[in-house]
């Protein structure tokens, strides 16, 4: 690839919007099975928490770039504002996915935490579909692309939610 795949202001950008949800990670709802005694920090699960759903990452991560390079023959304003879309889209709801063991479906985040997460969401949605970053690089790209990054972002949410069972089943029986 003759371009950065995120121009530094494009990784600024990505990082407020993705850190700025998470500042509402306090307010969440904690599943009742956590809170009935103290837990002290297990560093081996950490550890293997995030190999598991790091290499996750990387994969979806390699499944869009392949996207926008092989399938799409995106220009490099059009690769970074694809990446960019997967990116800010994407971390922000495998948080909803990786904070609880049970289904995310299943336990309920706190008002706060959901709204972050909906507004950060129609944001990324509007600097893409309105140029509002021209300044950014970020530009309107054709609908396919915004349907096949949806499409690799809900493969990858439900790709988490397999793995997060398998991991905490592989854990239980060893």
């Amino acid at each position: 690839m003759p371009f950065l795949p995120l121009l530094p202001k494009q990784v600024l950008l990505t990082n407020l919007m993705t850190n700025i949800p998470s500042m509402a990670l306090p307010s969440d709802n904690v599943d009742d099975e956590w809170i009935k005694h103290p837990r002290g920090w297990d560093l081996s699960f950490i550890k293997k928490f995030m190999i598991v759903f790091g290499i996750l990452s990387s994969v979806f991560d390699y499944i869009t770039f392949g996207v926008l390079i092989f399938l799409f023959k995106a220009s490099e304003v059009e690769f970074q504002t694809g990446w960019f879309i997967e990116s800010v889209v994407s971390a922000t709801l495998i948080v909803l996915v990786i904070r609880t063991r049970k289904s995310f479906t299943k336990s309920k985040p706190s008002k706060y935490l959901a709204f972050f997460f909906n507004i950060n969401s129609f944001i990324c949605n509007d600097i893409t579909l309105y140029s509002i970053c021209v300044n950014i690089r970020i530009k309107p790209v054709p609908l396919i692309f915004y349907l096949v990054l949806l499409s690799i972002v809900v493969f990858y949410i439900v790709s988490a939610e397999i793995t997060k069972r398998w991991f905490y089943k592989s854990l239980n029986s060893s």
